[in-house]
């Protein structure tokens, strides 16, 4: 069965202009509904993130605890790299979940870390202060959430670590610019 051509454009032309008007073959396709009593797909999903957010202080406590865990295992083990693999992908995490949990600041603080983590060309050198720092911040914000008046403490913790973790990594990286490349380009994380 051999398809039917669709219709020619159609050309109208003026004195100074000419306008192609384009044949729309899927035009019969679409169907209009009312608008009363339609589906909002997207009501649906505020809804069900509404009914969640008890959750989320649960879920990024969870986050926490399993960041916490994997840095007492590099404060005992020391940098292992499976250690140094589970404290990036806990920080990351964080990182991706924090602001959808309303913990912005955390995820600032995180994705801090996981920049350190990832572009410190000897984690091990890393000041232990640094990274001690990161995660008992990470902790605190999400601890002291509640409060209004922390928020502002919060945001301001987060940009200072970051501004100490960029310092270091420009000064360890000066030698390798694909790296200072990146610790120079500004966050992609909300509120970094």
């Amino acid at each position: 069965m051999a398809k039917p051509k669709p219709p020619a454009p159609q050309v109208k032309a003026y004195a100074d202009h000419q306008v192609i008007t384009q044949p729309n073959p899927l035009r019969h396709v679409v169907s209009y509904v009312e608008e009363k009593g339609s589906d909002d797909p997207v009501a649906r999903a505020e809804q069900a993130l509404a009914g969640l957010a008890g959750e989320f202080d649960d879920w990024m406590q969870q986050e926490c605890n399993r960041l916490a865990a994997a840095y007492g295992v590099i404060l005992k083990d020391g940098f292992t790299h499976s250690a140094r693999d589970e404290l990036f992908r806990a920080a990351h995490d964080i990182k991706g979940e924090a602001a959808t949990f309303g913990y912005a600041a955390a995820g600032a603080a995180a994705d801090s870390l996981c920049r350190i983590i990832e572009h410190a060309p000897d984690i091990a050198a890393v000041p232990p202060e640094l990274i001690a720092h990161h995660v008992k911040a990470i902790q605190a914000i999400v601890r002291e959430q509640t409060s209004i008046d922390r928020i502002g403490v919060a945001e301001t913790l987060s940009k200072h670590l970051r501004g100490v973790a960029d310092d270091y990594l420009k000064a360890v990286n000066h030698d390798r610019p694909e790296h200072l490349e990146a610790i120079l380009a500004p966050s992609l994380v909300p509120g970094a």
